[in-house]
């Protein structure tokens, strides 16, 4: 039903921790496989994928695309952590809508306020949900997952995600 794929970056505790927090989606039947693109700067990365059942991919997020099984594509950076009631939220989303969408953001959580002026979060900060269809349309034209993300209308979910720190998160700086 579901693909989650994720951008390797340089933090393989990141990864851990995305990992587990799919973990409750995989036992509830949601989660059909979760693919980890190398993205050039993978170091153990490939190890802590290996470890946890992912299909790796070498190539553009293109090929990752194509490695997802499910009819929908999660796509998160790694670090990013999804909270408690995700499943739900995106199982009715499936099942309601086709459009795009996006978790929110944790509240517990204040950014400084010159940091929110200033620093603009990537296009995956809050995770990007598409069905597959979408995805690979929009993988023809994208060099990386951040790419996919930029630019879509999204409907935000009503289950909460916390961002990758923005040090772990690959082409984060690189948004426009």
């Amino acid at each position: 039903m579901l693909s989650v794929i994720i951008e390797a970056g340089n933090d393989e505790e990141g990864l851990a921790r995305t990992l587990a927090s799919l973990v409750s989606g995989a036992v509830e039947g949601l989660v059909r496989n979760v693919v980890v693109r190398d993205s050039g700067f993978a170091g153990g990365m490939k190890t802590v994928a290996d470890h946890a059942g992912c299909v790796w991919v070498v190539g553009g997020i293109g090929e990752a695309v194509q490695a997802a099984k499910g009819d929908w594509v999660l796509l998160l950076e790694p670090g990013a952590r999804l909270l408690d009631g995700w499943t739900e939220a995106v199982a009715v989303h499936i099942g309601r809508s086709a459009m795009a969408a996006r978790f929110s953001r944790d509240r517990s959580e204040r950014t400084p306020f010159l940091a929110r002026i200033f620093r603009k979060p990537g296009p995956l900060a809050q995770g990007l949900l598409l069905s597959r269809r979408q995805a690979l349309t929009l993988s023809r034209h994208a060099h990386d997952a951040p790419a996919i993300g930029r630019g879509q209308a999204l409907k935000t979910l009503p289950a909460v995600i916390l961002p990758a720190p923005s040090h772990d998160a690959p082409g984060r700086l690189a948004s426009p």
